[in-house]
C-alpha cells in the first residue's frame, strides 16, 4: 500500500472535546483511554519497584538491617499484587486501547462507555490496597497467592479492603475484556477476515476469553475468603472442617491461566517488532495462532502444578506433570518461528528490537527453569526456594515487561508523532538487560542450595548471591527512571516522525499520519495484502 502521510494533517487534530481534566475524567476515545492506562500502570510499576527495593536492601546482607518481619511480609504481599494487577496487566489492556481499533480498522472500541468505566475502576481499587499498609495491624501480609488460612484466620484487619479491591480489579479486567471482544469481532474493516488480523489482535482476543474465564473464579475464593473471616464460615479452615488446600485448588485454577494473560499480548507485540527490524514475513503466522490458541487451552489444565507438595495422589501428580510439559510444544513452536524469522533477514539493532531479542532469550530461559519446576520429584527440592522466585522473574520480568517496554518504544512514534533518542533507548536498555540478570540469575543457585522465599534473614551461605542480587535490582530499578525521561523528553521536544515511522512496518496504524488523528478512522479503511501480517 502506497504511504500515507499527510503533513497538513497535523494542525487539525484538536485533540478531543474537552481541554484540562475533564477531558480525562469523561473521555470515551481509545486512545486517551489507552494513554491513562499505560500512565496508571507506568506509576504502579514504580511503586512496586520501590517495595522490591525496600526487600533487596534488607537482603543486601544476613540480619535485620531496615525492617521487621512483619513489614518485610507487606512488602513482598504488595509488591507481587501491585506488579501483577497494577503494572503488568493494565499496560496491555493500555496497549490493546491504543492499538486494537487502528489494527482492525475501527472507529473506536465498540464500548466506549463501559472502556471509560473500567478505567476509573482502578486507581480507586490501588488507592484502596496500597491504603492498607498505613491502617493499624498493617497491610496483607500473607504472600501474593494469600494462601487460607493464613490470609483468614491469621490476616490483619485490612484484609477486608484488599478483598474489596481485588472484586473492583476483577470487575475493570472482566468490562475490559468484554469491549476487546466485542470490538475484535464487530468492527474489523472489510476484507479483514480472523486469519488476516494481526497477531497482537489475536493474542488479545485469546487473552480476553481466559480473563472473562477465570477472573469469577478469583471474586469466587476471595468472597468465601471474607465469609470465613466475618460470617464464621469454615471454607477454608480444618478446625471447622474446612479445607485450606481446597484454596490453594481454586486459587491455582485462576492463577495459572493469570500467568499466560500476562504473557500471551507480550508474544503479539514480539511477533510485530521482529519482522519489522528483521525486513521479512512472520514464519509461520497460521501455526503462532494456533500455538496460542493451544497454550491458552492446556493452562486451564496445569493449575495444581503449583501444587506438588501438599499430597495429592500418585495420578494427579503425574497428570499434571505431563499435561506442564505439554505446554512446551506450542511455546517452542512461537521460539522456533521467531528465530526463522530473524534467520538471514536484513536485521538492524533499534531499542523495540533489542528488547524483543532480550524477551526471546531470557523468555525462553525462564521456560527452561519452568520444565525443570513441572517435574514433579526435583519440584519437591525447589518448591518455595528462590529458585521458584528466579523462574517466575525470568518470565515476567524480560518476558512481559520487556515486552512492554518494546512496544512502547515502538508504537511512541505513532502514538505522539515524535521519535525518541535512539542513544538514550540503547542506554535504557542496556541497564535493563544487564540489571535483569544480575538480579535473578544468581537466585537460581541460591535456590538449589536451599534458600527459601520470604524471608526477611537466611544463613551466612546465601550472602554473596543476595548481594549481587540486590546490586543488580538497583541498577534495574534506576534504570526505569532513564526510561521515564526518555519519554518525558519525547513528548515535549522529539523529532517530528513520519507516518510510517520504521521501514517495513505492517499493519493498518501505520497508514495512518502521525500522530494518529483522535479519530483514527471515519470511513472503513480497505485492507490489502501488502499491510496484512500473515
Amino acid at each position: 500500500m502506497s504511504e500515507v502521510i499527510h503533513a497538513d494533517h497535523h494542525d487539525d487534530h484538536h485533540h478531543g472535546p474537552e481541554k484540562g481534566l475533564l477531558r480525562w475524567l469523561y473521555t470515551t476515545n481509545h486512545k486517551d483511554i489507552g494513554t491513562l492506562y499505560l500512565w496508571f500502570s507506568f506509576a504502579m510499576f514504580l511503586i512496586g519497584g520501590v517495595l522490591a527495593l525496600v526487600i533487596r536492601a534488607e537482603l543486601f546482607q544476613p540480619g535485620l538491617q531496615f525492617v521487621q518481619p512483619e513489614f518485610f511480609n507487606q512488602m513482598t504481599t504488595n509488591h507481587g499484587l501491585i506488579m501483577v494487577f497494577g503494572a503488568i496487566m493494565p499496560a496491555f489492556v493500555g496497549l490493546a486501547n491504543w492499538l486494537i481499533p487502528m489494527q482492525v480498522g475501527a472507529p473506536d472500541m465498540a464500548l466506549p462507555r463501559m472502556n471509560n468505566l473500567s478505567f476509573w475502576i482502578l486507581p480507586f481499587a490501588f488507592g484502596m490496597m496500597i491504603s492498607t499498609l498505613f491502617m493499624e495491624g498493617g497491610g496483607p501480609n500473607f504472600g501474593w497467592t494469600f494462601y487460607a488460612p493464613l490470609s483468614t484466620t491469621y490476616a490483619p484487619d485490612s484484609v477486608t479492603y484488599f478483598i474489596f479491591a481485588v472484586h473492583l480489579m476483577g470487575a475493570s479486567s472482566i468490562m475490559g475484556s468484554i469491549n476487546i471482544i466485542a470490538t475484535i469481532l464487530n468492527m474489523r474493516a472489510p476484507g479483514m477476515t480472523l486469519m488476516k488480523m494481526p497477531l497482537f489482535v489475536w493474542t488479545w482476543l485469546i487473552t480476553a476469553y481466559l480473563l472473562i474465564a477465570v477472573m469469577p473464579v478469583l471474586a469466587g475464593a476471595v468472597t468465601m475468603m471474607l465469609f470465613d473471616i466475618h460470617f464464621d464460615t469454615s471454607f477454608f479452615n480444618a478446625a471447622g472442617g474446612g479445607d485450606p488446600v481446597m484454596f490453594q485448588h481454586i486459587f491455582w485454577f485462576f492463577g495459572h491461566p493469570e500467568v499466560y494473560i500476562m504473557i500471551l499480548p507480550a508474544f503479539g507485540i514480539v511477533s510485530h517488532i521482529i519482522p519489522t527490524f528483521a525486513r521479512k514475513p512472520l514464519f509461520g503466522y497460521s501455526s503462532m495462532v494456533y500455538a496460542v490458541a493451544s497454550i491458552a487451552f492446556l493452562s486451564f489444565i496445569v493449575w495444581a502444578h503449583h501444587m506438588f507438595t501438599v499430597g495429592m495422589p500418585l495420578a494427579g501428580q503425574l497428570f499434571f506433570m505431563y499435561s506442564t510439559m505439554l505446554i512446551a510444544v506450542p511455546t517452542g513452536v512461537k521460539v522456533f518461528n521467531w528465530i526463522a524469522t530473524m534467520w538471514r533477514g536484513a536485521m538492524t539493532f533499534e531499542t523495540p528490537m533489542l528488547f524483543a531479542i532480550a524477551f526471546v532469550v531470557l523468555f525462553t530461559m525462564g521456560g527452561f527453569s519452568g520444565l525443570m519446576l513441572a517435574i514433579t520429584p526435583v519440584d519437591y527440592q525447589y518448591h518455595d526456594t528462590y529458585f521458584v522466585v528466579a523462574h517466575f522473574h525470568y518470565v515476567l520480568v524480560p518476558g512481559a515487561l520487556f515486552s512492554i517496554i518494546a512496544a512502547v518504544y515502538f508504537w511512541l512514534p505513532k502514538w505522539t508523532g515524535k521519535m525518541y533518542d535512539e542513544s538514550l533507548g540503547k542506554l535504557h536498555f542496556w541497564l535493563s538487560f544487564i540489571g535483569v540478570n544480575i538480579t535473578f540469575f544468581p537466585q537460581h543457585f541460591s535456590g538449589l542450595a536451599g534458600m527459601p522465599r520470604r524471608i526477611p534473614d537466611y544463613a551466612l551461605q546465601f550472602a554473596d548471591f543476595n548481594m549481587l542480587s540486590s546490586i543488580g535490582a538497583f541498577i534495574f530499578g534506576f534504570s526505569q527512571l532513564v526510561f521515564l525521561y526518555i519519554l518525558i523528553n519525547t513528548i515535549r521536544s522529539g523529532k517530528p516522525a513520519e507516518g510510517r515511522s520504521w521501514e517495513g512496518a505492517k499493519g493498518l496504524e501505520w497508514t495512518l499520519p502521525s500522530p494518529a488523528p483522535y479519530h483514527s478512522f471515519t470511513h472503513p479503511p480497505k485492507v490489502t495484502e501488502a499491510e496484512i501480517q500473515g
